[in-house]
């Protein structure tokens, strides 16, 4: 099991803080209203979607590895798949409408599931394999994952370590061109 008491922090600790990073910016989408609503709804959809990119990435091939991981993962992704879908379906609704409310309760929902099974199920297997060295390189392979990943939800997208590396680049430059356009 890996120490984080020692001021290290691995994989698995950092992708914990970014899902309670993620609990916190669905309440700040919840209760903010134009340009703070908006920057709040951004912040989220990047950060959701540079989360998973990385996971897919550096997270799941790990998993993997461990006895069962290809059932743990594929399910993982099965849940990415669908979260993916109903978060750019969400991306085209009026923030603050009644149907745009009522889809982000859909995407938390998903999204929150996700993220406990994460937690009580693939994160300990990565524990469990890995040791501390190991689980904090894969921090690092997961922050360079992040910072070349897409930054919006690409559901017809690659989910593997191959088809994001194949792929992704192109994607998140495409991503990163249309933010800017946007002034985000």
């Amino acid at each position: 099991m890996a120490d984080t008491t020692q001021g290290s922090q691995d994989a698995v600790d950092f992708l914990l803080e970014q899902h309670e990073e993620i609990r916190r910016l669905f309440a700040s989408v919840r209760g903010a209203t134009g340009e703070s609503g908006r920057d709040a709804f951004q912040c989220l959809v990047r950060l959701l979607a540079v989360h998973e990119t990385a996971e897919e990435m550096a997270v799941h091939p790990a998993a993997r590895a461990a006895d069962g991981g290809d059932a743990v993962v594929e399910e993982r992704l099965a849940e990415e798949s669908a979260a993916k879908q109903a978060l750019a379906d969400l991306e085209k609704l009026e923030l603050g409408s009644a149907e745009f409310l009522a889809q982000l309760d859909v995407v938390e929902q998903a999204v929150l599931a996700h993220a406990e099974q994460e937690e009580q199920v693939e994160f300990p297997l990565l524990r469990e394999l890995h040791d501390d060295a190991t689980l904090e390189r894969m921090k690092a392979a997961v922050q360079v994952a992040e910072a070349t990943a897409p930054t919006h939800p690409h559901p017809h997208g690659p989910e593997s370590a191959i088809g994001n590396l194949v792929v992704g680049p192109f994607v998140a430059i495409a991503d990163r061109v249309r933010d800017a356009l946007k002034g985000r």
